[in-house]
């Protein structure tokens, strides 16, 4: 059973591949650029193939050689498309790493296409979104009927890839999103507040487009859901600034500039970092009469538990752990599926 890799020279593909290196696996490694897909191949010596998504031919014919593929390049809502319908027409089965709501959006359009294919379809398999995922399916559990669904997230450490800051730049001026009454509602940037607690004390969180708002939903049905992360105050007043200067910011030499921008400075955490800092989900599902269920997960740093279950999803889908159509990683691989990884701990709240 084969698996390919796709984007494995970028930030987190890097660490995927290494790895899938260390895990004795043998994926073939794929990304656009032969010299930087070269360099990595050779680090960790596992086969590799350059090919560009826009590149139809190469893409299909890569693809029909794997059962699964892996996409670690983004921003997604430019690559995705290009990879699941290339998915879709060769019969592999497709995951990824997007945060994006829109792009969960879209693969969960294609749904029907999936079940017809025999293909499973699941984005969100990193950081974005399995442990809020996971959490979200346990207070659903534990709360039988919410109504309201809060997540928030916390990450020390600092530091972020060129991926993630070029779909951070991407989405700039654009505002926020919820869904409210089932249906995804959009908001000013920031537009909400409310207190956490992760187990470092009560912390301020501040209303963020987190793909929960979409997978969230489809794992649970709860139809209204807000998603929040702990953000510098700089962060925050940038964000709340965007809502006065969003056409400025959706303009395409801003975006170009943006981007750009954001790549060249962002270079991701380093390994001494990702070996010391933690990430924390806090989450609260709540009935309409006002029951309340709150729990918390604690786990690695996000980009190391990205790499870890990524790999970990696209093996056991690889090895035929799949069910066609669109599927979220709590919905498939069960509420406790965070819990398989080292060093993730989830608590009940009063």
């Amino acid at each position: 059973m084969s698996l390919l890799i796709y984007g494995a020279y970028g930030y987190t593909g890097r660490l995927v591949a290494r790895r899938a290196a260390e895990k004795d696996l043998a994926p073939t490694l794929a990304g656009r650029n032969a010299e930087k897909l070269r360099a990595v191949a050779r680090e960790v010596d596992l086969p590799h193939r350059a090919f560009a998504l826009g590149d139809t031919t190469a893409l299909r014919e890569a693809v029909s050689e794997a059962d699964a593929v892996l996409h670690c390049a983004g921003p997604f809502a430019r690559t995705a498309r290009p990879m699941v319908e290339a998915c879709l027409h060769e019969g592999a089965h497709y995951l990824d790493i997007t945060g994006e709501i829109e792009v969960f959006e879209y693969v969960a359009s294609q749904e029907a296409r999936a079940v017809e294919a025999g293909v499973m379809l699941m984005p969100g398999v990193g950081f974005d979104v399995v442990p809020t995922d996971c959490l979200a399916a346990y207070l659903a559990q534990q709360q039988p009927g919410a109504q309201y669904l809060e997540l928030a997230i916390l990450a020390t450490g600092g530091g972020v890839s060129g991926g993630t800051a070029a779909t951070a730049a991407m989405n700039a001026g654009r505002g926020g999103a919820i869904r409210k009454d089932g249906r995804i509602t959009r908001t000013p940037a920031a537009w909400r507040t409310r207190c956490a607690d992760f187990g470092r004390g009560p912390t301020d969180v501040t209303s963020i487009p987190w793909g929960d708002v979409v997978t969230a939903w489809h794992t649970t049905g709860i139809p209204n859901i807000i998603t929040y992360a702990k953000l510098p105050d700089a962060a925050v007043r940038l964000l709340k600034a965007s809502n006065y200067a969003g056409p400025l910011l959706r303009a395409r030499p801003v975006q170009s500039f943006l981007e750009a921008f954001a790549k060249e400075r962002a270079s991701g955490p380093d390994a001494s970092t990702r070996r010391t800092a933690q990430s924390f989900v806090w989450g609260q599902a709540r009935t309409g009469s006002g029951r309340a269920v709150t729990a918390r997960l604690s786990a690695p740093e996000t980009y190391t538990l990205t790499a870890r279950t990524a790999l970990e999803s696209a093996e056991r889908v690889r090895d035929g752990h799949a069910d066609p159509g669109f599927q979220t990683p709590a919905g498939h691989f069960g509420t406790d599926y965070i819990l398989d990884f080292e060093g993730t701990r989830r608590e009940d709240l009063p």
